[in-house]
């Protein structure tokens, strides 16, 4: 890759943006370069009304191998700091796709470690080639994890589940994922690429709003009582009543046709 390459590759096709990881040499190993151009690039594709559905993917052999190990033992001391400066801007990053309306699909091939197990859990959506191989593999490195896995891993297998993933660092293959729902779907890894379009174009003709509404609502649901979270349904069910999409919906509903959302 010539050095002047970005390490993470920005793609629109119609309203889907994709965002590819971009060090394939070191299977797309986080540094400083790549989590500014990552934190840059989301805060883009979230603020743009034209994109209504994000793909997150990793070019060459693999999605993502987690952080740059490397750097880390060339830090040597300083190891600490250096990793402080690397989580900070990779959290953010996280904050803005979790919290963007756009719903966030992974497109996930190959090794998926550490950080890279962390991000593909924090998309909304994740669908896999049939070679992935999984491990959250931070207590191998005498360390505990980032990106959020600590918070989503419990929340989509279950706290004892999540222990064992997290504290023997297994491996798990495709089929293994999909029984852990650590992945929605598995594809043929020759097929990866345009089942993952079919799947972005269905959610990018989705209604926008509704669809961030109903990422708030099941992301908070685990940290509400019943009360709280029918409150938040409420407010929310009332906020969408007011976009044209939900007008657009109750018109084709009603006509017996499909609904054409514009995501407003």
């Amino acid at each position: 890759m010539p050095p002047d390459a970005p390490t993470l590759r920005v793609a629109r096709r119609g309203a889907v943006a994709t965002l590819t990881l971009n060090r394939p040499a070191v299977l797309n190993a986080l540094d400083q370069t790549m989590v500014g151009e990552f934190l840059a690039a989301a805060r883009d594709v979230a603020a743009d009304a034209g994109v209504r559905a994000v793909v997150l993917a990793g070019s060459g052999r693999a999605f993502m191998a987690g952080g740059d190990i490397g750097s880390f033992q060339r830090a040597g001391g300083d190891a600490p700091a250096v990793i402080g400066r690397l989580i900070a801007p990779f959290h953010e990053t996280l904050q803005v796709l979790a919290t963007m309306d756009k719903p966030l699909l992974a497109s996930v091939h190959g090794a998926v470690a550490g950080a890279g197990v962390s991000l593909m859990l924090a998309a909304d959506l994740a669908i896999a080639a049939d070679d992935i191989a999984v491990t959250l593999a931070y207590t191998r490195l005498g360390t505990s994890a980032d990106g959020g896995a600590s918070w989503s891993l419990p929340r989509v297998v279950g706290l004892r589940k999540a222990m064992e993933i997290a504290l023997l660092s297994g491996t798990y293959d495709a089929a293994e994922a999909l029984r852990l729902s650590l992945v929605n779907r598995v594809v043929p890894a020759a097929d990866l690429a345009a089942e993952t379009e079919r799947l972005a174009d269905r959610l990018a003709d989705g209604p926008t709003v509704a669809l961030g509404a109903m990422k708030r609502l099941l992301r908070g649901s685990l940290d509400r009582t019943l009360p709280e979270q029918l409150a938040a349904e409420a407010e929310s069910f009332q906020a969408c009543a007011a976009t044209a999409d939900f007008r657009e919906g109750v018109d084709a509903f009603l006509a017996k046709r499909p609904a054409r959302f514009a995501g407003r």
